[in-house]
This record gives C-alpha cells, sequence and structure tokens, in this order.
C-alpha cells in the first residue's frame, strides 16, 4: 500500500491510496489524530520524550490530551520540524544521560507514525515524504537517513508545493502558482502539468527495494514541470510568537505553553470573525486577564514585523524566475492556496494583490499536499531544477575571510546534460593530497537563520548580501578529494575536477590527475542521501 505524509512543523497529514474508489483518503490513527471532529483530521506535530535511553515517547494527540505540553518542560518538543538539518544556536537538553537533538525527535515522531498505521492494521510498502522548497541537503540527507531504518521498501520525496498542485487536481497544460503556508515554512511552486510518452523513474528516489510496483506500459506520462520556486522559514508559528509578545508587552503576561495556545487560537478566531477574544487566568494571583484583538490590531502587529515585506520578497523572487521564461502574471490560469496560515485575511487580501480574485481557490488547504503526493504512483513523473547553488570555499584575501565561489547556480535542471569544469594545482612544495570544501548555497536574497530566544526557537531573515551556506563534505576524511603521488609542487595545473548532478539530484565529482593522467575518483557521490 502506498502512504503519503506530510510532516509539518505544526500538523502532518497522512493519506493513502483506495485501491477499491481509485482516490485518495486522508487516514485517522487513534491517539494521534486530533479527536476534536477536524476534518480532515490532523496530527499535531509534537513529542513528549518519556525515556530517551529507552526510546519511549508520546506524540501527536496523546501529548495534548496527557497535558504534556508544558513550554517550560525539557521532555516536551514543537516546532521541531525547523531545527533538523540547521545550525542551532541555542541549548539542547540532556535527557536520561543523552543529548537530545532535533533530528532524533524526528525520527522518534516518523517511526511512531509508523508504527500506529501498522496496528490499525496498515501495510506499508511505498511511502512518499514531502519536503519544503527552502530546504537544504542536510534536511534531505537526515530523512534519507530516517529512512533506511523503516522497514519500508521503497521511499520517494516531492517538494511540497508540487505535490499541492497534484493535489488540487491538474489540466494538461494549465500553469498553476502553489502558495503553501503552513506553521513553519513559506513555499511558493509555479507548475505546468505536460505529457510525454515512455516510463521513467518517478519523483526522487530515497529508496528502492528489490520488489518494484508494476505499471502500464505504453500509457502517457503526465510530466508536473516546475518553472519556478521559493521558500522561507516564516509560519503559523512566527503569528503566534509575535501576537504573543504583544500581549506580554501590553497584558504584561507570561510566555508559558498555556498562553501560547491562546495566541493561537486568537489567531484562528480571526480568520472567521473581526473581533476575537480569550481569558488568561493566573493561577499563582487568581487573576484573570482578557486577552480581546481585532483583525486591524493583528494586521497592525503583522506590519511591525514587516510580514508582508517578507511574502512580498517570496512572491517577486517567483515571479521574476517566470518572466525570464516569458511568463506573465495573466499567464497564471490558477493560484492554489495550502496550509493553515493561508486561511488569514490578510493573508488572501495580499495574495489578491497579485492575482484576480476568481484564479484564487482554497478549498483544500490542509490535505492538497499528502493527497497530491500519492499520484507519484499514479504515473506521474517531476521534472525539477535545483533551488540553491552549489560551490566551493576559498580565501578572500581581499577581505581577510573565506568566502565561497558558484559552480552550479540555482536552477539548474538535472540531471546536468555536461558537467562542470575545475583546474586545481598545488599551493605548497611537495603537498601530498588537494582538499575542498564543497558547500550548498542558499539564496541570494539572504537566507534564514535558526536560533533560539530564551527557550523558544525562532527563525529571522538574514540581512540582504548574507548568504547561508551548509558546508556538504567539512568533516575529518571527507575534504580530501585527491591523492597526488608523486607530490605536487606550485605553479602548475595538476587536476582536473568535474561537478555534475544527476537524475536522482546527487551531486557527484570525477577527478582526474593531469601529471599521471590517471582518474583518482570516479562519479563520486559528495552527497548521499540514501
Amino acid at each position: 500500500m502506498s502512504i503519503a505524509i506530510d510532516f509539518g512543523t505544526s500538523n502532518t497529514v497522512i493519506t493513502r491510496w483506495n485501491q477499491a474508489t481509485q482516490q485518495a483518503e486522508t487516514i485517522k490513527l487513534p491517539g494521534l489524530s486530533s479527536q476534536l471532529g477536524q476534518n480532515p483530521p490532523l496530527i499535531p506535530s509534537l513529542v513528549y520524550v518519556q525515556n530517551a535511553a529507552e526510546n519511549q515517547v508520546k506524540v501527536g494527540q496523546a501529548v495534548l490530551d496527557q497535558g504534556f505540553d508544558v513550554k517550560s518542560d525539557p521532555r516536551f518538543f514543537r516546532s521541531f520540524k525547523r531545527g533538523i538539518g540547521a545550525d542551532i544556536q541555542g541549548f539542547l537538553p540532556e535527557l536520561d544521560g543523552q543529548i537530545i537533538s532535533f533530528e532524533k525527535v524526528g525520527e522518534w515522531f516518523f517511526s511512531e507514525l509508523l508504527n500506529s498505521l501498522r496496528q490499525v492494521p496498515l501495510p506499508v510498502d511505498s511511502l512518499i515524504l514531502t519536503v519544503p522548497v527552502d530546504s537544504f541537503e542536510a534536511y534531505r540527507h537526515w530523512l534519507g537517513k530516517v529512512c533506511q531504518s523503516l522497514q519500508v521498501e521503497q521511499v520517494r520525496m516531492l517538494d511540497e508545493p508540487t505535490a499541492a498542485a497534484l493535489g488540487y487536481g491538474m489540466a494538461e497544460q494549465e500553469l498553476l502558482l502553489v502558495v503553501d503556508f503552513g506553521g513553519g515554512t513559506l513555499d511558493l511552486s509555479l507548475v505546468r502539468l505536460d505529457s510525454s510518452s515512455g516510463k521513467k523513474p518517478l519523483g526522487f528516489i530515497l529508496k528502492w527495494g528489490e520488489k518494484l510496483f508494476s505499471e502500464s506500459s505504453g500509457q502517457p506520462v503526465k510530466n508536473a514541470r516546475v518553472l519556478a520556486k521559493a521558500g522561507q522559514n516564516l509560519g503559523g508559528t512566527d503569528l503566534d510568537n509575535w501576537l504573543l509578545d504583544y500581549f506580554v508587552q501590553t497584558k504584561k503576561i507570561p510566555k508559558t505553553s498555556l498562553t501560547t495556545r491562546l495566541a493561537e487560537r486568537l489567531k484562528i478566531q480571526l480568520s472567521l470573525q473581526k473581533q476575537a477574544s480569550e481569558v488568561y487566568f493566573n493561577d499563582e494571583t487568581f487573576e484573570s486577564v482578557e486577552l480581546g484583538l481585532s483583525r486591524d490590531e493583528f494586521e497592525k502587529i503583522l506590519q511591525k514585523n514587516q510580514f508582508f515585506e517578507k511574502l512580498d520578497e517570496s512572491m517577486n523572487q517567483v515571479l521574476q524566475q517566470a518572466r525570464r521564461q516569458g511568463i506573465e502574471v495573466s499567464d497564471i490560469d490558477a493560484v492554489l492556496l495550502v496550509g493553515g496560515t493561508v486561511q488569514i485575511p490578510a493573508v488572501q487580501s495580499w495574495i489578491g494583490q497579485y492575482f484576480d480574485r476568481s484564479k484564487i481557490r482554497s478549498r483544500r488547504p490542509f490535505e492538497a499536499i499528502a493527497q497530491g503526493a500519492l499520484q507519484l504512483n499514479q504515473g506521474i513523473e517531476i521534472k525539477d531544477f535545483l533551488y540553491h547553488s552549489y560551490g566551493i570555499r576559498y580565501w578572500d584575501r581581499r577581505n581577510s575571510r573565506h568566502n565561497w565561489h558558484k559552480l552550479i547556480q540555482a536552477g539548474q535542471p538535472y540531471p546536468m546534460e555536461k558537467p562542470v569544469e575545475l583546474v586545481l594545482g598545488a599551493s605548497l612544495e611537495n603537498q601530498p593530497s588537494i582538499e575542498l570544501i564543497i558547500g550548498e548555497l542558499g539564496a541570494e536574497t539572504g537566507g534564514t537563520e535558526v536560533y533560539f530566544d530564551g527557550d523558544r526557537l525562532v527563525t529571522r531573515s538574514l540581512m540582504s548580501g548574507q548568504t547561508s551556506v551548509q558546508p556538504l563534505n567539512d568533516r575529518d576524511g571527507a575534504r580530501s578529494i585527491a591523492q597526488l603521488d608523486p607530490p605536487g609542487n606550485p605553479g602548475s595545473d595538476r587536476i582536473k575536477v568535474f561537478f555534475e548532478v544527476d537524475d536522482r539530484r546527487f551531486l557527484r565529482i570525477t577527478v582526474e590527475d593531469l601529471f599521471t593522467n590517471q582518474i583518482l575518483l570516479d562519479n563520486q557521490v559528495v552527497v548521499q542521501l540514501s
């Protein structure tokens, strides 16, 4: 059976393909899914660690039902998706003699989801996972490692906005802009559905077992062609924190898990009505504080935090990419809204400034991603491009610091038709080897930094001109790309390096020794996701 998981910062959705009805359907897991009659059933992305040494945890709705969501408790984790694969500045707790990383918390969460699926019982042969557009290789690498430990035959991965476009349903040649705005990320993707003949491997494969799914031959393959995309770490969690900061200043309430939930409730209320209120009861002073807010006041808080400027940044990035391909705003057939944050009226008004309201659709904000991901098993091939650039680190003598030289530009379709060449020489006498640090470079518009504000995991945009970088091989034993025999000396070219990205989005290098004419590395993977 095929299962798709849309792992969100705030909530997670799981869907399966029903062979009888030939449709995708959302799964409700006892104890994990919300019991509040939500449609679709959502699984809160929460983890409480009961015993780290024995891998005993509670996840999802069970954390709320048993009162484990106490913000000050180091065993309680929320919004942990943001910390996976990021350089975190702050304290990570030691529980039961172990330092707990966000990667470990995420692994526990996925394991519990799959265990619960099998208890329903539901056999899981094929798993499709969705990822944010702006995710670095570190996040995808973690996802690949988690998949290897899961008892699943096949695992594939797909960008969340592309999955959403498939989930809404696409007509041939239709040009769609997906605005995926959830609890932790804003992702935009411009997608077109084409047709081609023949069969190719579907999606981006993380794990592929011996048992292959049968596919009908001779049928046209639908291609979801990604034309432009942009993303940033901005979501509903940030809005909750801004609201809480406002009431901390104006009403002098403390920052706790309770007041954070009250802020979130106010935000949700204001999506349905123009005025909202909640009551905070201080169990120490026995005083009640009314927290009231109007939509106008809410929008002023958003403006103060430069919310709409951040939205414009991502939208302009996508539209600029589209214009380079001759696509104007008027050419876009529909705008699909996905995620809880798109339900905020101010967000919908912002989108309405760019597009005619008749083109904006928001009927499936929660299920579209997970259900669309299942289309990978129904004859959909994804044609994509690199969202980030790849480069090498060098010493910038003018500024007396390390800098990065781009080798493969963002926007490069993969697989690459022709590798990029780089010629290097020795810098020291009798140099025994040549080292090279390869990195994945964030968007030129800046990037995002993840850090701690007290015990709150938050993000902020980097200043213009700064680029966030994720080194791919900056560790012992991985930096050396060539052992020189005989040793090299300055003054002449010694090695030629070929860089390319294959059809599975792996960055590979080939190294040729120009002195001995030997191949030192042959199509070596720099970053391995599986």
